[in-house]
């Protein structure tokens, strides 16, 4: 080659992306070992030679981590979901007791915080929460990840094309729900929660809610169905489309405990009696929960050790280790809503 020879040239010959060139000849351990040797073998071929003094800047670290909040609706007022505000402290100790910073902002889904903070150096590594529309951001997960960015999100397990998904056994905290109302009777139970590929999490908690109807030999009835985010207004909603269906219902899974709250709300309104008219679960334990007339039942996610994995994933990303998080477990929190 007259001219010098450059990552590109090497990427085109191998079929790869520059920032996986990149990522090999740093000798970062997620790059698959036949691909790393075989751009190592193009790159001393065209006398390749790293310029240590970009790659130094490159990979200059910033020792601080960023925990980007992601709004809930695409509103000016959206709103954090209470159950990620319960995260943060344990997400501040772990970052702290590992030596680093943490960095906290607000984001909207659709900006461009996929571009703005590893590019800019700002952070080492990146923690994502939030329930919004996961067709939405997949695609500047998978940016992130061409890029080599270290990226760890709260999710469903086993979703994430381009980050590490930390998340709870979502499915069998839908099931141990559903059972529970079963076992106090309740047949006719509906579900309250937006349950398709772009919220995955409440996805798997109707697949539990299904499961256990199933097991119960009780049939799964759309009409109990209705969309709701994870927000105390579409709760309220969620029960206006219930009447405007005609449905008859005694108990309500709901995918969150904000749903569960406005739900209350609203039968409260409509005169009916919780538990003895309609027993309600929700999801998450937020502290709210024990708080509402009556306290209300849920299904715990534990936030102090999901606050851990996380950090502790997103550095082990960091360190190049391979990592594959499990489910965390989920816990029923049985309180007088479903009458227990």
């Amino acid at each position: 080659m007259a001219r010098r020879p450059t990552s590109l040239d090497i990427a085109q010959l191998a079929g790869v992306s520059q920032p996986t060139v990149s990522r090999a000849l740093r000798g970062v351990k997620t790059v698959n070992p036949q691909t790393r040797a075989r751009i190592e073998a193009i790159a001393r071929k065209l006398n390749y030679a790293v310029d240590k003094n970009a790659s130094s800047l490159r990979s200059q670290a910033t020792h601080t981590l960023a925990l980007l909040f992601f709004e809930e609706a695409a509103e000016e007022d959206g709103a954090i979901n209470p159950f990620f505000l319960s995260m943060l402290g344990s997400i501040t100790r772990a970052s702290a007791k590992a030596g680093y910073d943490l960095l906290i902002s607000f984001q909207q889904l659709s900006g461009d915080w996929h571009v703005d903070y590893q590019d800019s150096h700002k952070a080492d590594g990146i923690i994502l929460l939030g329930y919004g529309d996961y067709d939405t951001y997949r695609v500047r997960l998978d940016h992130l990840a061409e890029q080599g960015s270290h990226v760890v999100r709260w999710g469903a397990v086993g979703t994430g094309p381009g980050a590490i998904t930390v998340g709870s056994d979502n499915r069998d905290g839908g099931a141990q729900a559903t059972a529970h109302l079963i076992a106090r009777g309740r047949r006719r139970i509906a579900f309250l929660g937006t349950a398709d590929s772009r919220y995955p999490e409440v996805e798997e908690r109707y697949r539990g809610y299904c499961q256990a109807l199933a097991e119960a030999g009780l049939e799964v009835d759309a009409t109990l169905r209705v969309d709701a985010l994870t927000l105390e207004d579409s709760g309220l909603e969620a029960i206006a489309e219930l009447s405007r269906r005609g449905a008859s219902y005694d108990a309500i899974f709901a995918a969150s405990d904000s749903i569960a709250i406005g739900a209350m709300r609203a039968l409260a309104a409509a005169g009916r009696r919780v538990p003895d008219d309609v027993a309600i679960v929700g999801f998450d334990d937020i502290p709210s929960a024990s708080l509402t007339s009556p306290p209300l039942s849920t299904v715990a996610q534990d936030a102090r050790q999901a606050g851990e994995v996380l950090v502790a994933t997103l550095l082990a990303r960091l360190h190049g280790d391979a990592v594959t998080p499990a489910p965390l477990a989920t816990r029923l929190v049985v309180r007088a809503s479903s009458g227990g």
